[in-house]
């Protein structure tokens, strides 16, 4: 299915929600955040209100992985903030204005406190990360606030291609792009894809 078609289905969805929330969840290297920005961009043009919240502005900071011992990790499911996620998410649900959310900086590698601010006039969220499915605890706690999901599935062979050239466009030399894309990236992938709950629609990619 293309992004046209999910933004139609989205918007037909949403008619009577004073907000509805789509979660985009899929392994790294999927395109969920290129997805999210084209949903952005169609919902946009039919005069729907709608904001991007990512997940990955609740990485934990490297000095706290360095202390955990989980720098290697990082992008797992305990290197995060999910209780702080959920608590955003609450807020999000119970339309609050003015909630202020962060990002994140994958060429500076950390989270952007109070980098972008969701109105009450934001009807459509959509939320994208790795783990927004995930049936293990507490990350299975953020199912009830989807009003639909989507789940993207491009396949492991094109997961490493894409996490491979993503290390190297970062800057990291051949060997330890490889190592951080097969070392830790396709593990994390192996666990969205074998322990994340059923969604709405499932895709290949983005089309």
């Amino acid at each position: 299915m293309n992004a046209p078609m999910l933004a139609d289905n989205i918007i037909a969805d949403a008619k009577g929600h004073k907000r509805f929330i789509v979660a985009i969840a899929g392994p790294p290297g999927a395109g969920k955040s290129s997805l999210a920005e084209a949903l952005l961009s169609l919902l946009t043009k039919k005069t729907v209100q709608a904001r991007i919240v990512p997940m990955d502005g609740f990485h934990l900071d490297n000095e706290l992985l360095a202390h955990a011992k989980l720098t290697d990790r990082k992008g797992a499911p305990d290197t995060f903030d999910v209780a702080g996620f959920i608590h955003l998410m609450k807020r999000l649900v119970s339309l609050e204005d003015n909630v202020v959310i962060p990002t994140f900086d994958r060429t500076k590698d950390l989270s952007i406190a109070g980098a972008q601010m969701v109105s009450i006039n934001d009807r459509v969220l959509i939320v994208e990360g790795n783990y927004l499915l995930l049936k293990q605890q507490p990350w299975a706690q953020l199912k009830r606030f989807w009003d639909h999901t989507i789940f993207i599935n491009p396949g492991i062979d094109v997961l490493e291609k894409r996490l491979i050239k993503r290390w190297l466009e970062y800057g990291l030399e051949p060997e330890a792009a490889m190592l951080r894309a097969l070392g830790n990236d396709i593990p994390n992938a192996h666990c969205v894809l074998e322990h994340s709950a059923g969604s709405d629609q499932s895709v290949n990619g983005l089309t």
